[in-house]
């Protein structure tokens, strides 16, 4: 019995100093956002072992301890007069997300295609139901070139608005065009990763373009202030410029212009409503935070 009480202890000890030690790393490298996986591989352990080997330690979860190190820095920063977005920034809440986005393959109109105003274009749009309101979506031969939310009560007024962009092509209607963008864009059901690429046809200026290029490599969970972006597309001192090309994106969602915000780190500024804006950013974190 003595033995084996040794034995244990010695165990006990043991594991206690590999808990130690991981903790002593995330206090240096919290801001990596390591996941369990990379926890687990620095003590030579599965994943599976780990955490409930932290948990029992540690009295909570690796995911949760790395979310009080990270809130506690971020609340140290914003004491220091940093903004909201630099001390998100700061504290690693802007890495890659957890999930993967669509995978959107962006192709501009030539300056030819956007005078001739879609002569010979035929545009096949619906409308169709999402999680975040119902939504008016079109494309033609090239891709998707067209998604916007629509109000309840404007429909009529999207569509006359989408004509309007495209005055000389053909239109016609098909709502499995919108359901099955929405079906893509916000159903979960299969692993992201093996999605399809979605193509992708969009008319704007040339500098229109290199802002819509840089928003797609805002991933999900992420935010992006608006001179940040200015930097992403070397115009560091073009904000304003940025701002109205990000508020003329032509496809809601689909080009993340919601996960723009002010350098003040205020959420508001929504070409769909600054409600609608809100709950995609919720959607979104609540989704990282689920399969972290």
């Amino acid at each position: 019995m003595g033995g084996w009480g040794i034995q244990w202890q010695h165990s006990r000890v043991n594991d206690y100093q590999r808990i130690a030690r991981i903790i002593g790393f995330l206090d240096e490298h919290y801001t990596d956002q390591p996941d369990l996986t990379v926890l687990a591989g620095r003590l030579g352990l599965s994943p599976h072992h780990f955490h409930r080997l932290f948990s029992t330690w540690a009295g909570i979860t690796p995911k949760d301890f790395i979310q009080c190190l990270t809130l506690n820095h971020a609340k140290e920063l914003l004491r220091k007069g940093e903004s909201i977005l630099d001390a998100a920034l700061d504290a690693g809440l802007s890495g890659p997300g957890r999930l993967h986005d669509l995978c959107i393959n962006l192709e501009a109109a030539s300056p030819g295609e956007i005078k001739s105003g879609g002569t010979g274009c035929e545009i096949r749009f619906g409308f169709a139901e999402t999680p975040f309101g119902n939504w008016l979506a079109a494309e033609n031969s090239r891709g998707v070139c067209h998604v916007g939310f629509v109000e309840e009560g404007a429909s009529a007024a999207a569509l006359t608005a989408l004509r309007e962009s495209w005055p000389k092509a053909e239109f016609k209607r098909d709502d499995s065009v919108a359901a099955r963008l929405a079906a893509l864009a916000f159903d979960d059901s299969r692993p992201a990763e093996t999605r399809p690429a979605l193509r992708t046809f969009v008319r704007g200026t040339g500098f229109q373009v290199r802002v819509w290029r840089a928003l797609l490599q805002v991933p999900a969970g992420a935010l992006v202030s608006y001179g940040r972006l200015a930097g992403l597309v070397e115009h560091p001192k073009a904000s304003r410029a940025v701002g109205s090309a990000v508020g003329q994106n032509p496809l809601a969602f689909l080009i993340p212009c919601h996960r723009v915000i002010r350098e003040t780190g205020v959420v508001k500024g929504y070409r769909w409503g600054d409600t609608r804006k809100r709950a995609l950013l919720a959607w979104e974190s609540a989704k990282m935070a689920n399969t972290g």
